[in-house]
């Protein structure tokens, strides 16, 4: 009966395409088009028309993973023989600027180029050029671990991700933040107690900025312990 039921589905002509992009983080670095594109080598060989034993599920996995923005992809049919396609696309969380290369990286420290359709809304970094090249090896190591952690962070708390414009790392690997709002550097030190360096950083802006003014201070160093130095 298994058999006869497999044969039959093998028979069976797929009518539709079915695309079901993830947005789930408002990332449109691929389209419906693209994923079709890929799908059927640029128009060459569509699905549509094709029995289901002269389509393979897993070769057309591996093309769609193939392509830079794409995490994860699932290809299946359905009851009907036609075709359903999930796509999962990566998530940049930082930026890097540099003079050689201008790129983007994940939540895992992977290396994502930029795009040609969307442009990411994510914290852009630069470094001294005395500091470690931020690599694609760079987030793998423990040093760069803490980095990504840090960007992690920051990416998943609301009011952090709009407020911190701009993150450098100078020649000492110690990390400084360019505030939205306001015309002061935040000196925030290796990226070490990220949690508890925030807590006090939120005491500022909610305690002592809407007392002394947001124009007050030009430099807020979290770096040490059970201190917040204002200058």
């Amino acid at each position: 009966m298994a058999g006869f039921a497999n044969s039959r589905q093998n028979e069976k002509i797929c009518k539709k395409v079915y695309v079901n992009i993830d947005n789930e983080y408002k990332n449109y670095f691929i389209g419906d088009k693209e994923v079709r594109d890929l799908l059927t080598r640029e128009g060459e060989r569509k699905l549509e028309g094709l029995p289901n034993s002269n389509i393979e599920l897993k070769n057309l996995e591996k093309r769609l993973e193939a392509h830079k923005f794409v995490k994860a992809a699932e290809v299946y049919k359905g009851l009907d023989g036609n075709v359903h396609v999930i796509v999962k696309q990566n998530r940049p969380i930082a930026r890097i600027l540099r003079s050689d290369q201008d790129v983007y990286i994940d939540e895992e420290g992977t290396v994502l180029p930029l795009s040609d359709t969307y442009t990411a809304r994510v914290i852009p970094i630069t470094k001294s050029a005395y500091s470690k090249a931020l690599d694609k090896g760079f987030f793998q190591d423990s040093t760069g671990q803490a980095y990504l952690s840090l960007l992690k962070f920051i990416e998943k708390d609301q009011f952090w991700k709009a407020q911190l414009a701009h993150m450098h790392i100078d020649g000492k690997g110690k990390v400084s933040f360019l505030p939205q709002v306001g015309e002061h550097t935040i000196e925030f030190g290796k990226p070490d107690e990220v949690e508890t360096k925030f807590k006090k950083l939120l005491v500022f802006y909610k305690e002592v900025l809407p007392v002394m003014g947001w124009d007050r201070y030009k430099r807020v160093n979290v770096e040490f312990e059970d201190q917040i130095i204002c200058e």
